[in-house]
């Protein structure tokens, strides 16, 4: 047995946590998966996993020995790359996690490029809200929105999320448009629950000030999408993500309300682990997302007109960009 193809099966193995999972990555059978990481826990003379009938679990001799095996892995492939990049042309898989509504709404084009130009690259996507464990789960990047908890990772700042608060011409027709913040807590509000304190909204008025407001909750959802389309629909007033509602507001399925204000604004990441080299392949993804999203990001610049002809409550100004704290 080939003990290149038994690490590279071993890793597999480890990352998607079943033989079936990694059976169906490499294209074999998963007998002959099983096969593999049996024969390499002969030879090595240690249990590897922990088997359950739900899910595999590294054993302790499993976590030193995979994290060994990964190096040895990337090594290869960092000379693989090397020696493509000579010749102008990247290969190998770019395992990446990204945000669910952001990956779907807008990375499908940018991925399409990428791989045009570099038609060896393998994409391996998760898109999921949850904050994934880049070392454990095996991912060589991830997208990500908002503040960055794990200060181990390195980061690099593709672009600003800006936030909008929007409803749809129905839903004011029947209730009225808020003519400040405050005013919130006599509407019906549409309240996206994987932030903290969800329910208490804040913006910055022109000294810089912070201020917040508790609204009144109709709805409450884990989904973006689900509360623009809850929107749409009337249900409410939500803050959103300019990425998310853009195109419903270029439509006039969705009305900006309360524009002279600051709310707030995250900026967006590519994220990966500290390691001995950054992979050719993963440095040229990162440098591609950051050329496509430099400056104002086209989201943005298509909804500036509807953003200035919406009559606020109040004379709009410009936003200066204040973070969130």
């Amino acid at each position: 047995m080939d003990r290149f193809d038994e690490l590279n099966t071993f890793v597999r193995v480890a990352e998607s946590g079943s033989f079936t999972a990694a059976a169906d990555d490499l294209e074999m059978a998963k007998s002959a998966v099983s096969r593999r990481v049996a024969e390499l826990e002969k030879r090595l003379g240690a249990q590897l996993f922990h088997r359950t009938t739900r899910r595999l679990n590294l054993t302790d001799n499993g976590r030193g020995f995979y994290e060994h095996a990964k190096r040895i892995i990337e090594d290869l492939d960092e000379a693989e790359s090397r020696v493509a990049q000579a010749n102008c042309e990247l290969s190998g898989r770019l395992r990446i996690a990204l945000p669910m509504s952001f990956g779907l709404r807008h990375l499908s084009s940018a991925l399409c490029a990428f791989g045009e130009r570099h038609p060896r690259i393998e994409f391996d996507l998760d898109f999921n809200d949850r904050r994934v464990d880049l070392v454990q789960d095996g991912f060589d990047l991830a997208v990500r929105i908002g503040r960055l908890e794990d200060s181990s990772l390195v980061a690099r700042r593709l672009f600003d999320a800006r936030t909008v608060i929007v409803a749809s011409p129905g839903y004011i027709d029947r209730h009225g448009a808020p003519a400040t913040p405050d005013d919130l807590v006599h509407h019906e509000v549409l309240v996206y629950t994987n932030v903290p304190l969800s329910d208490r909204w804040s913006w910055w008025d022109d000294d810089g000030e912070q201020h917040s407001v508790q609204v009144k909750v109709a709805l409450k959802a884990n989904s973006g999408e689900y509360l623009c389309q809850a929107a749409v629909a009337g249900y409410g007033i939500v803050m959103q993500p300019t990425f998310i509602v853009h195109g419903h507001i270029a439509r006039g399925e969705l009305v900006p309300v309360l524009t002279g204000y600051d709310w707030p604004v995250s900026s967006a990441y590519a994220v990966y682990p500290p390691t001995r080299h950054l992979s050719y392949r993963v440095r040229a993804f990162i440098d591609f997302l950051a050329e496509r999203y430099d400056g104002i990001p086209y989201w943005d610049r298509e909804i500036e007109s509807a953003m200035r002809a919406t009559t606020a409550s109040r004379p709009a100004r410009a936003s200066r960009g204040r973070k969130a704290p």
